[in-house]
């Protein structure tokens, strides 16, 4: 008998198949059907346009009942996300509703991306920066767009020393 949790993600994944969210991509690892693996591209007009950046998406036992972790796999700078990929965000934490669907996952996390909230920085340097040398903020997330687009996997995670 299949949980409500996988009937759910079944209808999640029909959706994203047939309506993809645009300059998202993202489908079940092979062998684990509550473990996906996508990209996000970076949104235009933003620093990150044209970054391919990498992320996993595991959902609980009970998804859509809680909501499930999201990690980027890719170095990322922004004020909200943590330096080990989590995301800091309202959506995935004391906000989650069930109506949330993995599209919606997907385009919230894009949107993200193109407005952070340096006032709730999960990444003080990235939001200090944001806010006082918009500058220096922009060359290091090139930095990371540039990271998500070289091959092998050195260029995910592989934080040096900024």
């Amino acid at each position: 008998m299949l949980s409500a949790a996988r009937i759910r993600l079944r209808r999640d994944l029909r959706e994203v198949e047939k309506n993809p969210a645009f300059g998202c991509s993202v489908a079940p690892k092979e062998g684990n059907f509550f473990v996906w693996e996508g990209v996000i591209t970076g949104p235009q007009e933003t620093p990150y346009e044209d970054g391919l950046f990498r992320l996993r998406i595991t959902f609980p036992d009970d998804y859509p009942n809680r909501p499930p972790k999201v990690v980027f796999l890719s170095r990322m700078f922004h004020p909200n996300i943590y330096t080990d990929g989590r995301l800091c965000v309202d959506f995935l934490q004391n906000k989650w509703t069930s109506a949330y669907t993995v599209t919606s996952i997907l385009v919230s996390i894009q949107s993200l991306l193109h407005d952070a909230n340096p006032t709730e920085g999960a990444n003080y340097e990235a939001a200090r920066l944001y806010r006082n040398n918009h500058a220096e903020f922009v060359r290091r997330v090139h930095r990371t767009v540039y990271a998500s687009l070289a091959d092998g996997e050195e260029a995910d995670h592989a934080y040096d020393s900024e």
